[in-house]
């Protein structure tokens, strides 16, 4: 199958990434015993040039080592190798398919060969090759990465997030693989998502989706109408309810939240989630005693809820409990991921520490509140101009500032 170029784009190596995977396959090549010593000198010094970085030479000295001897699998692969790396991928396939033919178990080039035909857009042709290479070689992740981004250029989203995935199983590091990984998953949630709205779009599936989008993009009122819509539809579905707080949570409608949370639970009382954001809402309407009974209750069903620490810290503050609310926001300030949290925390204990009569304490907590809440000032300052200056391109460049942290 021939596609245009603009229907997918080419996964690009970076020379010196290239040139190293290449070399890979270059070392400790035994020369067969057949091979005279004018093509064995002209093999070496072939591969020399490679070593080197230059193309021209090793391709040129490979070339000629194919005439001298023409029976020799790696002297074709090598040859094709260059000619990949040269961008004359026509001559590539050539010659990676003569050595396959010469010498089909030899590692690597199935791998080539199917790179060389995904970049001459000939991805039916190259995904053969390339599920041989993983045949083969079960546990080389690029062989499942390339078969991966092959099939997401066919189109093939399922396979292609089979292949991702099994190749981030083999490196899960490689931000390559995770990147193209993320791509098609993000293709096959969005063909599922197609297709449910096809098959039924009176769904209340539908409607959730929709929430759940308008939610991620902060259109909290968007969000509550359509979960309101989806509980008309199918009232005892599990999760709605709770999803339907935290939308109204998040639009401070707080009487709605807990009226939605205590629905939650009316039909699943085992929806730790549901609980604890109750209790956490309840917290934050001054109810420090049955906050606290909620949020505990909540991690007794699941022990480890985001933020958990901090917001019984709140309770137990609420509660005239100084002592044990300290003993939660210490933890919340050494542990809590969130930046915002643990500035907070900090600013709790701050006052806390006053009241506890701790005065070195307390000036220690307020001057590291003090000096997060200045670095997330200067970062959220900093991300802006970034951004004015992305806006403003005749402005000139803005210096590589951080991203704010979420």
């Amino acid at each position: 199958m021939k596609v245009s170029g603009t229907k997918h784009r080419h996964v690009a190596f970076s020379r010196s990434l290239f040139a190293f995977l290449v070399l890979l396959f270059f070392l400790d090549v035994c020369l067969p015993a057949q091979l005279t010593p004018e093509a064995s000198k002209v093999f070496q010094q072939a591969t020399e040039a490679m070593r080197r970085g230059d193309l021209d030479q090793a391709g040129n000295a490979f070339a000629a080592v194919v005439k001298l001897a023409p029976a020799f699998a790696q002297a074709h692969f090598n040859l094709g190798l260059v000619r990949e790396d040269q961008g004359r991928h026509e001559e590539a396939v050539a010659s990676l398919q003569k050595a396959l033919q010469l010498n089909p178990r030899l590692r690597g080039a199935n791998l080539f060969l199917g790179i060389a035909e995904y970049r001459l857009n000939n991805l039916d042709d190259a995904v053969p090759v390339l599920r041989k290479e993983t045949a083969a070689y079960p546990k080389d992740a690029l062989a499942w990465m390339w078969l991966g981004v092959v099939e997401l250029a066919r189109e093939h989203t399922e396979e292609a997030a089979d292949a991702l995935d099994r190749a981030a199983k083999l490196a899960p590091d490689n931000t390559d693989i995770l990147y193209h990984r993320g791509q098609a998953h993000l293709l096959v949630s969005r063909n599922s998502y197609e297709r449910m709205f096809k098959a039924d779009p009176k769904s209340w599936r539908v409607h959730q989706v929709l929430a759940q989008t308008a939610s991620e993009g902060e259109r909290y009122n968007d969000a509550i109408t359509e979960y309101l819509e989806a509980i008309k539809l199918a009232p005892e579905q599990l999760g709605l309810h709770e999803e339907l707080g935290a939308a109204y949570r998040f639009a401070m409608r707080r009487d709605e939240a807990e009226a939605a949370f205590q629905n939650e639970l009316a039909i699943d009382p085992h929806n730790a989630l549901a609980r604890y954001e109750l209790g956490v809402l309840v917290v934050e309407k001054g109810d420090g005693a049955r906050g606290r009974e909620l949020i505990e209750a909540a991690l007794r069903e699941k022990p480890r809820l985001l933020h958990a620490e901090y917001n019984l810290g709140r309770a137990e503050k609420l509660l005239g409990n100084d002592s044990a609310a300290v003993a939660h926001l210490e933890k919340a300030a050494a542990t809590d991921a969130d930046p915002e949290i643990v500035q907070q925390a900090w600013y709790q204990l701050g006052t806390l520490y006053r009241r506890l009569h701790r005065p070195d304490d307390a000036q220690k907590a307020l001057a590291m509140f003090q000096k997060l809440k200045d670095a997330s000032t200067e970062a959220t300052q900093q991300s802006l101009a970034k951004l004015k200056g992305r806006q403003n391109p005749n402005a000139g460049e803005s210096p590589p500032f951080p991203e704010k942290p979420r």
